[in-house]
């Protein structure tokens, strides 16, 4: 993609370079470190079977391609850590078993406005790997679609 910049009497075209692989090895590296401190913590006496592994490291992107602009962040559900609303987005995957798609669409008026929003989640809920894309037309569909779970 080339642009071109005006500086007074001269004008340069700018070529513009998308870091499509390097946001991908930052998300993979975010990941191994978020799961790396997720298990640093002190060795606890707790019974087998309330040990579950319940997260998802979730991004949000502007753009339908995913590269523009993207947010992530490690959702952990026993407790609810990761963002500000952890709880209230643990809450709606426990309700739909760690399925994103399965969580019931608000009914919210949004604008009909294009501004596409991409968003990746991978992790495991219950034992299961779950993994979830998609390209929603604005951020009030994303939020209608998916609740709090994106609500970085």
């Amino acid at each position: 993609m080339t642009h071109t910049i005006s500086t007074g009497n001269t004008t340069k075209p700018v070529r513009i370079i998308r870091l499509v692989p390097a946001a991908r090895a930052v998300r993979g590296a975010l990941l191994a470190v978020g799961l790396l401190l997720a298990g640093s913590t002190p060795a606890q006496a707790v019974p087998q079977d309330d040990v579950r592994g319940n997260w998802l490291y979730v991004t949000v992107s502007r753009g339908e391609s995913g590269a523009e602009d993207t947010r992530g962040t490690l959702v952990l559900c026993d407790p609810p850590l990761g963002h500000a609303q952890a709880a209230r987005a643990c809450a709606e995957l426990a309700a739909v078993d760690g399925d994103i798609g399965g969580i019931p669409p608000r009914k919210t008026l949004c604008p009909m406005l294009y501004s596409p929003v991409t968003v990746h989640a991978e992790g495991e809920w219950n034992g299961r790997p779950r993994e979830y894309d998609r390209t929603f037309s604005n951020g009030c569909e994303l939020g209608a679609r998916t609740g709090a779970v994106f609500a970085l």
